[in-house]
Parts: structure tokens; C-alpha cells; sequence
């Protein structure tokens, strides 16, 4: 690489891209932030200007998802690179992103040192993928293909949003699968957010009908 890979950051938090641009402050050899967009909606506009050699941008955020945002960034210029930076260490999110064209996921709990090492890897056309990550796709890819895996992982759910599915096709409301689980209210909400963009619907009605018509639950 001839000078340092120049980073665009995209998050819907200032304060998440403030953070970010502090920790690589001392990689300034190595990685240039040259430009930041607090929300998807505003990212295509720097993102075009400034032309970066990767875009690093958060998964989920309000109104579009950084998933949308890399489909349109690519869409727009194939060649673009968007490594996607998120909470989230579910391997599904992974698989999202590549099918999107993203080239690479990592976790925001990654070390600023691993953090450049992956992106020096993407921008030299590499996948870069965090390796906790990496050694979970491995295995789920594995038992996939082993067919050891619980109802509706097939259709992206994880082994606990596939439980909570089960208790929502049983007519459980959000109390009691959380009594059930003994876990939080919010915590539940979560999960059926997540249920309801696997399986692609908005509601728990959709989600009982798709359950019962996949077979994923009788």
C-alpha cells in the first residue's frame, strides 16, 4: 500500500465515531480518517465526495441499516469496500453481510491493534472478519452441513431466538416467555426483532403463520 488506508465512519452516534477516530489517532501511519456521516441517510453524499478506500460502518442504525447502506454503496460503485463494524456477535449478522457484498464484520469490542491489522486486510482485498466470529461461521457452516442444528436455523434464527419463537407460536405473551427465560421484557423485544426481519415479517402473527407454513414449528 502506497500511504495509509482512508477510513470514512459511519454510526449513528457522534459519540460511537468520536471514540473510533480517538483510537486510531495513534495509527496515523497506517489509517486516515478522512471523513464521518452520522447516519446512513448521509453517508452516500460524504462517502461519494470523498471517494475512501473503505467504509466502515455500524450494522444496525436508525431509519436505513448499515446492511442497506453497504447493498446501496455497492450498488452504486461495485468496487467500493464497507467493512461492517457492530455489537452484534451473531454469526447470522456475518452472513448478512457478506451476501450484501460487505468485505468484512467486526465487533466493536475489537483491540485498536486488530482493528487496523483488519482493516490493512480488507483494503489489500482480503475478507476481513473478526476472528471470534471467523471460528463461529466455521462451526455453524459445519453443522449445517451435518444438519445438527435447532428448528429455524435454516432461516437465520439463533438457537435463542428459535426457543422464543416456539414460545410465541405456544400464544406466550412477552411476560411470560420473559418469566419463562428469566430474562428481561426489553430483552424479549429484542429477540422478536430480530425473529421478525429473519423470517421477514412485522408482527407475531406473521411470525406464528411463517413458523407453522416453513414447518419451523407444528
Amino acid at each position: 500500500m502506497s500511504g495509509p488506508v482512508r477510513l470514512v465512519l459511519v454510526d449513528d452516534h457522534e459519540m460511537v465515531i468520536e471514540g473510533l477516530k480517538a483510537m486510531l489517532t495513534a495509527f496515523g501511519e497506517r489509517v486516515e480518517v478522512v471523513g464521518q456521516a452520522v447516519g446512513a441517510d448521509r453517508a452516500m453524499g460524504v462517502v461519494a465526495d470523498l471517494d475512501p478506500d473503505i467504509v466502515l460502518c455500524d450494522v444496525r442504525m436508525q431509519g436505513s441499516s448499515g446492511l442497506d447502506l453497504c447493498a446501496a454503496l455497492r450498488h452504486r460503485d461495485p468496487a467500493r469496500k464497507v467493512v461492517m463494524l457492530s455489537v452484534y456477535d451473531d454469526e447470522q449478522y456475518l452472513f448478512q453481510a457478506l451476501r450484501v457484498g460487505a468485505a468484512g464484520y467486526l465487533l466493536k469490542s475489537i483491540g485498536s491493534d486488530e482493528l487496523v491489522r483488519q482493516l490493512e486486510f480488507a483494503h489489500a482485498g482480503k475478507t476481513a472478519i473478526d476472528p471470534v466470529m471467523a471460528a463461529r461461521a466455521v462451526d455453524t457452516a459445519a453443522r449445517l452441513q451435518r444438519d445438527e442444528f435447532w428448528p429455524g436455523a435454516r432461516q437465520g434464527l439463533t438457537q435463542r431466538e428459535s426457543e422464543i419463537l416456539s414460545y410465541v407460536v405456544d400464544g406466550l405473551s412477552n411476560r411470560g416467555i420473559a418469566t419463562k427465560l428469566v430474562i428481561g421484557d426489553e430483552t424479549v423485544k429484542t429477540h422478536l426483532r430480530a425473529i421478525y426481519r429473519k423470517l421477514g415479517v412485522t408482527d407475531r402473527t406473521g411470525a406464528v403463520a411463517t413458523a407453522l407454513r416453513e414447518g419451523i414449528y407444528r
